[in-house]
């Protein structure tokens, strides 16, 4: 470490040599973008300092935590001056404990953020999506106790939906301990003894009623132990498949979807909060939808938690995207502590229905044992949900299309993304393609649709106009209609959302146009038609 360098948070004042000065340098909001918070960052990646002086003083015997639910994309943390650690990927959360570092008084939070694409990260160098920068996403201290509840899983057996079970995960010294778990409308009261890891589980006789889309039920969970209560809400329910059908609590369910970005309703910069996801989910709930697909990596904590209690499944996603470094170890490692955060943080949400590990990645040998190690290790961690990704479609003969991917074996649905009548052909090419699957399994339509600028009509030939884009999503829906295992449609995508590779003056703007709403939240034309198939396909049309 330097010995003037940014993390010694010195003033300048000209008596030594350094090159900043935290006091007279410019603020910026955090959580929040960089890009969107200063012209001169709009297209910016690489390196930002931040520093944030706080008071705190610790309760005597007990532990300090300072977590950060993402930040993009790698991140240094330093605090009076010491080196807490180094987290990458900007999606996930990560903390530090600075129970001996942290001192009465006032302290210096130093952090380097650098948002600089890297051929062996996850994501990599090329995506469709704008590359915010910054501290996207809050930053907090957490005081424990010495041993604390670390973490807990509940939900229903995925065989048995009259039977509760779970675990208690404890963090300190005493590890030895008996752990309340009260869940007082189903009069639960357990203790569950832990092990000398600090590990208990249980398993509870109980009939609670199970969360749905249209009564989105959560029960107040107390977990406690010798000197921590945690509390939580949480939901119940199952969901497995059976030959081509989903199943939701037993029954079956078409997932009438959308895909989402992080990205805020009117503003286009990353959304961060309760209030900003609520108008975006909102919107999905317009139209018809009972699922999203969180696309391309975890959204904020407040997206899934909010989804939950509005009545919304969730399929949550990793940032494996288009091209990989497939052969390296270290982003093998990478993609795995994504998983594993992503997991670790919503594990809890009943809401979500799928875990997706990659997104419209080459078929090569590689890449398939990659992914493959990946399903599993996500199937070691959590078997309560159903393993996917976004696949892509192969035309193996004129106007027969299906999957060739050796993926089909490995996860549970027959998940991928297809734009006949956008980049594969004319609209009507849509009339006429036939599909077939090599596997009984669950289709979802992961990806389908085309652009448009919101109040750009003509001809229905032309592209980019609503017009074009209203007939393209009928003949989809003919056709997705001829599909008998078809379980589940997820338009691309729910608003226009930043791209720098989409170009065209005056249309895209550096804006991708597939959304059925703009940027401004407008509803394109388009978004009566797919509200009516999702109204259809639920059994809900007015």
């Amino acid at each position: 470490m330097r010995p003037n360098g940014f993390a010694r948070d010195r003033d300048f004042d000209g008596t030594v040599l350094q090159d900043y000065d935290f006091g007279s340098s410019p603020t910026l909001h955090v959580p929040g973008d960089w890009n969107t918070q200063s012209d001169k960052l709009y297209y910016y990646e690489g390196i930002l300092w931040y520093r944030r002086h706080f008071q705190y003083t610790l309760e005597s015997g007990n532990r300090l935590f300072i977590r950060f639910e993402a930040s993009n994309y790698e991140t240094v943390v330093f605090l009076n001056g010491k080196l807490l650690g180094v987290h990458e990927g900007g999606y996930t959360p990560f903390e530090y404990e600075i129970t001996d570092n942290v001192i009465s008084g006032d302290n210096s939070l130093v952090v380097r953020v650098d948002n600089k694409r890297r051929e062996d990260g996850v994501p990599t160098l090329n995506t469709d999506w704008w590359n915010y920068g910054g501290i996207t996403r809050s930053v907090y201290l957490v005081q424990t106790p010495s041993t604390f509840i670390r973490d807990y899983g509940i939900h229903v057996n995925p065989d048995n939906d009259r039977l509760v079970e779970g675990y208690v995960q404890l963090d300190g010294g005493e590890t030895d301990q008996t752990v309340n778990i009260s869940i007082p409308e189903l009069k639960i009261n357990a203790k569950v003894q832990t092990d000398s890891n600090g590990y208990g589980s249980f398993s509870i006789n109980s009939k609670p009623v199970l969360w749905d889309v249209d009564n989105p039920k959560l029960y107040d969970v107390i977990l406690t132990s010798k000197d921590d209560k945690v509390k939580d809400q949480i939901g119940f329910r199952t969901i497995k498949t059976d030959g081509t059908k989903i199943l939701l609590n037993g029954k079956e369910f078409f997932l009438a979807g959308i895909n989402a970005h992080e990205e805020t309703a009117f503003n286009s910069s990353r959304a961060n909060n309760a209030a900003q996801d609520a108008i975006l989910l909102q919107w999905a709930k317009d139209m018809g939808c009972n699922f999203v697909r969180l696309a391309h990596y975890p959204h904020n904590e407040d997206m899934v938690r909010t989804a939950e209690k509005m009545g919304l499944l969730i399929w949550s996603e990793i940032p494996l995207y288009w091209g990989i470094d497939w052969k390296n170890e270290k982003t093998y490692q990478l993609a795995e502590q994504q998983l594993e955060e992503m997991i670790s943080r919503d594990h809890n949400r009943c809401n979500i229905i799928i875990w997706s590990i990659a997104n419209e990645t080459a078929i090569n040998p590689d890449r398939t044992a990659f992914l493959t190690r990946l399903a599993e290790k996500a199937r070691s961690i959590d078997n309560t949900r159903l393993i996917a990704a976004a696949m892509q479609n192969r035309e193996i003969e004129p106007l027969h299309m299906t999957l060739t991917d050796p993926l089909c074996d490995v996860l549970d649905i027959l998940s991928f993304n297809e734009y006949i009548g956008w980049y594969d052909g004319p609209k009507d090419k849509c009339d006429k393609v036939k599909w077939t699957f090599p596997v009984d399994k669950p289709v979802v339509i992961s990806e389908f649709g085309g652009g448009a600028k919101y109040g750009n009509f003509g001809s229905s030939e032309h592209y980019f106009t609503e017009d074009y884009l209203d007939e393209l999503y009928e003949h989809q829906f003919q056709m997705l209609d001829r599909i008998p295992a078809l379980a589940g449609t997820i338009p691309w995508v729910l608003k226009d959302f930043r791209s720098p590779h989409r170009l065209i003056p005056g249309i895209q703007d550096e804006f991708n146009r597939k959304g059925l709403y703009s940027d401004q939240g407008q509803k394109k034309k388009a978004f009566y038609t797919v509200r009516a198939w999702n109204l259809r396909k639920t059994g809900k049309a007015e």
